[in-house]
């Protein structure tokens, strides 16, 4: 069968694949368009495969909360590029595995690209009809869900999509967690990425960790042994302030603390808001 312009037209159209990669895929399948597809489908993971050693630090983070506020998901997805990160056919694959995410709540990465979408397809088709037409290693690097039975959960997602935050309260309000205090807290995590919510969740360790470095930075400096420790102690609480949550100063209002914050929201409502846990992504991070 002759391999017309035309007919590699349609399955650029269909695919999306590169004028050469349609014309062999065509040929290998002696002009048969559904047999052409799967050939590029194919291609795509074998390109994958080729490229599995490829550095893919590029990509977004998408964040998804259910309409009554009781499911976040946070997916992290990569590419080589920060071209094909802001392609249309990145975003909306990134898009697709936050949907599948929510829908499906898998156990695993594995069993994420087992799952199908409203298109009848696999995660991992869709993975490898992308592969396929871009032609560098992408890649579903993590998800994680937040359930809320007892709450709400809030999102935010901060420098173009390479941040991204779910906080779960107690006590706050469905539109507080959309548009007020919820959604302020979340951009405070994202810009300022606290460890913990508050100085009870840290260690012993760690404080004796850091007062012995407070300390030896005092005596670096020629302090005097009486004024050490008050001097280890003033930096210990400015640590706190840094790595507590609630303690942080409100990126909005420096007059505030995050927890000034909560308060003002649970006065408002006539409740006691509480953050019971936060998750940040920051794209390409080392995974803890």
């Amino acid at each position: 069968m002759v391999i017309t312009s035309e007919l590699i037209k349609t399955l650029r159209d269909k695919t999306g694949a590169g004028m050469m990669d349609c014309k062999r895929a065509l040929e290998a399948s002696k002009g048969d368009m559904e047999g052409a597809i799967e050939y590029l489908r194919k291609k795509g993971a074998a390109v994958g495969q080729k490229r599995a050693d490829r550095s893919a630090k590029e990509g977004m983070i998408v964040t998804r909360v259910s309409a009554d506020g009781k499911l976040g998901v946070i997916v992290e997805v990569n590419c080589e590029t920060d071209f094909v990160g802001k392609s249309e056919d990145f975003v909306s694959f990134a898009g697709l595995v936050a949907e599948v995410v929510a829908k499906h709540r898998p156990a695993s990465l594995d069993a994420l690209h087992g799952h199908s979408t409203d298109a009848g397809k696999k995660v991992i088709e869709h993975l490898n009809d992308l592969l396929a037409k871009v032609g560098e290693k992408i890649e579903v690097r993590r998800f994680d869900i937040v359930e809320a039975s007892a709450g709400v959960v809030s999102s935010y997602t901060h420098l173009g999509n390479k941040i991204g935050v779910l906080v779960e309260f107690s006590g706050l309000s469905l539109d507080a967690s959309v548009k007020g205090a919820g959604r302020d807290i979340a951009m405070q995590v994202a810009a300022m990425n606290p460890t913990v919510i508050s100085r009870d969740q840290i260690s012993k360790a760690t404080i004796e960790h850091e007062l012995e470095i407070y300390r030896t930075q005092a005596k670096n400096e020629g302090k005097k042994e009486q004024v050490i420790d008050r001097i280890a102690m003033g930096k210990l609480e400015k640590f706190y302030q840094e790595v507590c949550l609630l303690e942080q100063t409100f990126i909005k209002d420096q007059g505030k603390t995050i927890k000034d914050v909560l308060q003002e929201a649970g006065k408002a409502a006539g409740t006691v808001p509480t953050v019971r846990r936060f998750l940040r992504f920051h794209l390409g991070e080392e995974q803890k």
